[in-house]
């Protein structure tokens, strides 16, 4: 195939730009609860594992429903159509999420936002797979993954912004309070806001304990005073220290309410709405894939957008041969279809990649960032400046992924990151069993970031919109975009029960053996699709 002149590409760059714009919000509205973790909890008070396992995976369950949703509709209304519903139910579901008054508003909310997560994490990549030319396929469909990690890292800054700018509301307020009321704090909140700290069961134990040694002391209670008793709190504790944040005892114990607990970590969600209105209007400005086009009977309208895209001759022959490929087919498929044993090897393959993209357990790092930082040791303020810095990595790796997906492959580049995150989650768990925590948990965590941003993390999505039969790609991707969900679904929600059954040490080893079962099914299953026509590689992996 001839490659397409520099407008043309440029105009393939503009319209992918575009749609994978669905792929930016999937990264915000995904990981924007990371951030406002350590607010919304005290906001709606969660104590136990579940409260915060069902808080951080409520909107997989609308992922999992987006998944299955497009599947079908993609096929009969068309990507184009999706990507603007999505855009409209991301602003909407952002809006409200930010509004919410109790925890089961919050989560239908968060439902609601992954259904539109669900949609563009599968027509996205489809899309873009669907109007690139085969030699930068890879390239394009990775602009995507792109996208999701600008996103994340958008998301990532607001949040750290957002709340610097509360603790500066809170700093002002307790100046205020303490020119009117003096140093002096309430012992018993002080208590209770470090007994956060530990498990609900080992709470009362240790507002006894600090009330006992805070009336032993002589003089009011105040910062000072709180760091003494906490220190001496320590003294016994052997590994286990208590931590505390001065700004948010003086909250407590002035009886005052931080402001990112009570408005900030709402507006952290609330601001998703921006970008999504851009994308739901820059979606009216792109044509539909001419690959549906051609599925739904209309030669005309997907020889017009690949003529656009590659020229006359170019436009000829792609049409030819998707024409080929969909000779003797109905327009529409049934998801019974996917059973065919010609495709049941294909589907299998791709279906358990999905899982395993999730499961390879860096998802924990992004939507538990802050509270594994703070387990180290880390202050909420420097735990976001750190997620941040996580943000940036998995950007600049990302980057690094875009030109090389095309040059080393697809097969390669995850053989490397099953191989190496089974490494990296080998040592992290070393260093919780270990204690050693802190700076060297911080440099274990961003190799695994760069590890996943270069490979696992794009090149995923790009095997998945290749590997499928045209026919059935709005289906079969459907289906893995499902599983997917269903994955990051179970290891978001267990990740807390596995963290107090198991320990840090133990789990982060769990995802290390299922790194290296991924790097053997790759090895063995997985075919290389560089360079290759979507119809060429349906012609090779149906034979």
């Amino acid at each position: 195939m001839q490659p397409a002149s520099h407008g043309r590409r440029g105009y393939v760059w503009a319209i992918s730009l575009v749609a994978s714009l669905g792929g930016l919000l999937f990264g915000y509205d995904w990981i924007v609860i990371s951030g406002a973790e350590p607010f919304y909890e005290r906001f709606f008070q969660l104590t136990t594992p579940s409260e915060k396992g069902w808080a951080m995976a409520s909107a997989l369950v609308g992922c999992l429903i987006g998944a299955v949703l497009s599947g079908g509709l993609s096929d009969k209304v068309g990507r184009k159509r999706l990507l603007i519903l999505a855009a409209l139910v991301f602003a909407v579901s952002s809006i409200g999420t930010g509004l919410v008054a109790t925890f089961t508003a919050f989560n239908l909310w968060r439902i609601t936002g992954g259904i539109a997560i669900g949609l563009a994490s599968n027509l996205s990549p489809m899309y873009i797979a669907e109007v690139s030319p085969a030699e930068t396929r890879g390239k394009f469909v990775s602009l995507n993954q792109l996208t999701i990690v600008i996103g994340i890292l958008l998301a990532q800054s607001v949040n750290y912004w957002i709340a610097e700018s509360g603790m500066a509301v809170d700093r002002k307020t307790i100046a205020a309070h303490q020119e009117r009321h003096g140093s002096r704090l309430d012992a018993k909140a002080v208590a209770e806001e470090l007994a956060w700290q530990v498990p609900r069961e080992q709470r009362p134990a240790l507002v006894e304990q600090f009330l006992r040694l805070s009336d032993n002391r002589r003089g009011s209670l105040d910062v000072q005073a709180v760091a003494a008793v906490v220190a001496e709190m320590n003294a016994g504790r052997g590994d286990e220290l208590l931590q505390f944040d001065p700004a948010a005892v003086e909250l407590a114990g002035r009886q005052l309410v931080s402001w990112n607990t009570s408005v900030g970590w709402g507006w952290m969600f609330g601001v998703t709405a921006v970008p999504a209105a851009f994308f739901f209007l820059l979606m009216f400005l792109v044509p539909e894939s001419p690959r549906w086009l051609a599925k739904n009977g209309k030669p005309a309208g997907a020889r017009a957008v690949l003529a656009r895209i590659g020229g006359e001759a170019h436009a000829e022959r792609e049409l030819a041969s998707i024409e080929e490929t969909l000779a003797g087919e109905i327009q529409r498929v049934n998801f019974r279809d996917l059973l065919d044993p010609r495709l049941s090897k294909i589907m299998l393959l791709g279906i358990t990649l999905a899982v395993l993209q999730q499961w390879c357990g860096l998802n924990v790092i992004f939507y538990y960032a802050a509270d594994i930082f703070h387990a180290a040791g880390y202050s909420i303020s420097a735990a976001l400046q750190n997620i941040v810095v996580i943000g940036t990595v998995n950007l600049v790796f990302t980057i690094i992924a875009l030109y090389s997906v095309d040059r080393l492959g697809r097969r390669a580049l995850m053989l490397i990151g099953f191989v190496g995150l089974a490494l990296i989650h080998t040592l992290i768990g070393a260093s919780y069993f270990t204690h050693i925590t802190g700076k060297a948990l911080l440099m274990l965590t961003l190799a695994a970031i760069a590890c996943y941003g270069s490979t696992l993390a794009p090149v995923t999505w790009v095997v998945l919109s290749e590997i499928f039969p045209n026919r059935i790609r709005g289906a079969a991707m459907s289906v893995s975009v499902f599983a997917l969900w269903a994955g990051c679904f179970i290891l978001t929600f267990s990740f807390p029960h596995l963290k107090d059954v198991l320990g840090p040490a133990n789990t982060f080893w769990i995802y290390a053996a299922i790194c290296l079962a991924g790097s053997v099914l790759v090895y063995f299953r997985l075919p290389e699709t560089k360079g290759k026509t979507l119809e060429q590689i349906e012609r090779e992996v149906t034979s």
